[in-house]
């Protein structure tokens, strides 16, 4: 009997973290140069599958394809989204920057077919905007292609601790 009560706690505690990490928050590992120097090869983020509705400047990790890609959200439903001179305009209006100093080509959502961001879709960019695939060349993503946003970085440990914005 005494076994059988160990047993069932340790199925109680696999059980609970299985559905945290199926439902809650989940580690990923970052692949590639896109996000530096907020993120590099390597390290290790924690995503929070709770969060619906996101908001510029999150860190969202998106199914394309067969792959999981990290990038930061630069544009919402209803937005324009424009790249010129290296700067990056919103509705008209420059807006925070990641990545100083990289020559990026102009852009206009009317390249991708657009003039502006219908519902459910998000313009989203990697901060290391000369090295990335982001909206510029796959298009704007789909909110149900969003797993949630990264809140938290575990590895390396000296870069432990929350994602700022």
């Amino acid at each position: 009997m005494k076994i059988a009560k160990e047993l069932l706690s340790y199925a109680i505690i696999i059980l609970i973290v299985v559905l945290i990490r199926a439902f809650i928050i989940t580690p990923v590992r970052v692949d590639g140069p896109s996000m530096n120097p907020t993120f590099f090869n390597g390290d290790i983020v924690l995503l929070n599958k709770t969060k619906r509705n996101f908001d510029y400047q999150d860190v969202v990790v998106f199914k394309y394809g067969n792959e999981q890609l990290i990038k930061r959200i630069i544009g919402k439903p209803g937005d324009t989204v424009e790249i010129k001179d290296n700067k990056i305009y919103i509705n008209g209006n420059i807006t925070k920057d990641y990545q100083d100093n990289v020559i990026t080509k102009d852009f206009s959502l009317e390249d991708i077919g657009y003039d502006k961001i219908p519902d459910n879709y998000y313009f989203v960019l990697g901060d290391n905007r000369g090295n990335s695939t982001d909206s510029r060349i796959i298009g704007l993503i789909n909110k149900k292609n969003i797993k949630g946003n990264i809140v938290f970085r575990v590895f390396p440990f000296s870069k432990f601790g929350t994602i700022k914005r």
